[in-house]
């Protein structure tokens, strides 16, 4: 079991390697994102910028006109919030292939404080068009999106967690983009997650499970494209619905399921778990989980509470 974070710079060793017009930049958080190992072992291919993000992002669009193809190293909220105009302008406007690399995303950052927590990324950059929005499961998600990513023409924005998780996936997995994958079935309750909150939910489905109540897991790692049809065809004879993420309830996940079933399955009740329009707190992972209603434990409580209400 690996850190997202960990195989993320694996993985960008192994482009750098192998693509010369691969090239990290990074805003003073090397070591914290594992770009440094690009800079330990391909150092050509590593460009320190310091506490300068949004110069950052102008500059890895300036090398997309040389022919580069960029990857940027900082913290998820220093992306989608202080350097946001210049991903909207110089990025999103332009289809620059620049690869936006949020880490440390979600609500497990606690220790640096809400200043640092990133619970309102997948609503921003979902909201701009030409970018990709992706975020990845587990160690073995993370690696796929990042070589589908190298080849894709265009920009992409993918959500990168601090801490590892039980893997939902294996090595064999391949990325495709818009694809939902079932992970779990069960006719009482369609779970919808995406992110590490997904390894989290799955746990959460055995709880339930042992107290009688089936669900299905629906894993949503493509928040940008998204294949429409494959969602509906998961979600269209649910009794109930249910989001789960870690991130803000408005505009995420839960917004998006929400959209696809205003529109195409009206019957259908959809209900978001996650934070609810709030800012976050600094404390520990678990007490923080537990707090917002994201451990197993919580979601299985809650959902076994909505079932209760809605019938």
């Amino acid at each position: 079991m690996k850190a997202q974070r960990a195989v993320w710079g694996e993985t960008l060793v192994d482009l750098a390697k192998q693509d010369p017009r691969v090239l990290v930049l990074d805003a003073d958080l090397a070591t914290s994102t594992q770009a440094v190992n690009v800079a330990n072992e391909v150092p050509e291919a590593f460009l320190e910028l310091g506490i300068a993000e949004a110069n950052m992002v102008g500059v890895a669009m300036g090398l997309t006109t040389l022919g580069y193809r960029p990857w940027l190293s900082t913290f998820g909220v220093f992306l989608t919030s202080r350097s946001l105009d210049q991903i909207r302008v110089l990025v999103s406007q332009t289809k620059a292939p620049v690869r936006l690399s949020g880490a440390y995303a979600g609500l497990l950052n606690g220790s640096s404080g809400k200043t640092h927590q990133d619970l309102e990324d997948l609503a921003t950059m979902r909201a701009m068009p030409n970018l990709v929005v992706l975020a990845p499961a587990d160690e073995y998600e993370v690696a796929a999106m990042m070589r589908w990513s190298a080849e894709y023409d265009g920009p992409v924005y993918m959500r990168v967690a601090r801490d590892a998780v039980t893997p939902v996936f294996d090595e064999t997995y391949e990325f495709r983009p818009g694809a939902v994958h079932r992970l779990r079935d069960g006719a009482d309750v369609v779970l919808v997650s995406t992110g590490v909150q997904t390894s989290r939910v799955l746990a959460a489905a055995g709880l339930l499970a042992e107290a009688g109540i089936e669900s299905r897991v629906v894993h949503v790692p493509s928040l940008k494209p998204l294949d429409q049809v494959a969602l509906v065809g998961e979600l269209a004879d649910a009794p109930l619905v249910v989001t789960v993420e870690e991130h803000s309830i408005i505009g995420g996940l839960g917004g998006l399921v929400a959209e696809v079933v205003a529109a195409e399955l009206p019957g259908v009740r959809v209900v978001r778990v996650g934070l609810a329009d709030t800012w976050s707190e600094s404390a520990p992972n678990g007490y923080l989980l537990d707090h917002y209603g994201l451990s197993p434990e919580r979601v299985a409580e809650q959902v076994t509470a909505i079932r209760n209400t809605v019938g």
